[in-house]
């Protein structure tokens, strides 16, 4: 298990579409380990395989440390509500910027387990968020995408700002 380096904005690969996982071995768990590890330096709640430069689906989400982290392989939405919500949403390739992103509300999603199984759930609230924000990263749409081109605009500078001034 390690943390490994995060690609940061605007990184194209960000915008690239990761491939199908279809090699469930020890490569892969120490796949799912080292994003567990790399999302809880950033610290994040959420991360996918090209977050670190590796296009592949594989998504990692844990909202407590005390309870157990959930990985998800090849998921897809299979359904979503029409009621929407606006939750604020972020990246750790992009620290520090957040802004309201409106999504459905409820989603259900099939995904593979890290033995293969393929499985099936709804999620609603955060767990809904986070899927459909990470899911759409794995198809190579990046959360900034889903914000009007002024807002868009102003997070971009802000992020720019922000590593400015970090140097």
């Amino acid at each position: 298990m390690a943390v490994r380096p995060i690609i940061r904005f605007p990184n194209p690969l960000l915008n690239t579409a990761a491939a199908m996982v279809s090699r469930f071995d020890e490569d892969l768990r120490r796949l799912a380990d080292d994003l567990l590890d790399t999302m809880r330096a950033a610290p994040g709640i959420g991360i996918t395989a090209p977050h670190i430069g590796i296009l592949q689906r594989v998504t990692v989400i844990e909202f407590d440390r005390h309870a157990e982290a959930r990985v998800f392989i090849n998921p897809e939405i299979v359904w979503y509500s029409s009621e929407t919500a606006r939750h604020s949403e972020g990246s750790v390739s992009m620290p520090g910027i957040s802004e309201e992103v409106e999504r459905p509300d409820r989603v259900r999603v099939r995904y593979q387990a890290m033995s293969g199984e393929v499985r099936e759930e709804e999620a609603d609230g955060l767990m809904a968020v986070c899927l459909q924000h990470e899911i759409d990263q794995l198809r190579g749409i990046f959360w900034l995408q889903r914000l009007s081109r002024l807002k868009r605009e102003r997070a971009v500078k802000r992020f720019e700002k922000s590593t400015r001034e970090y140097r």
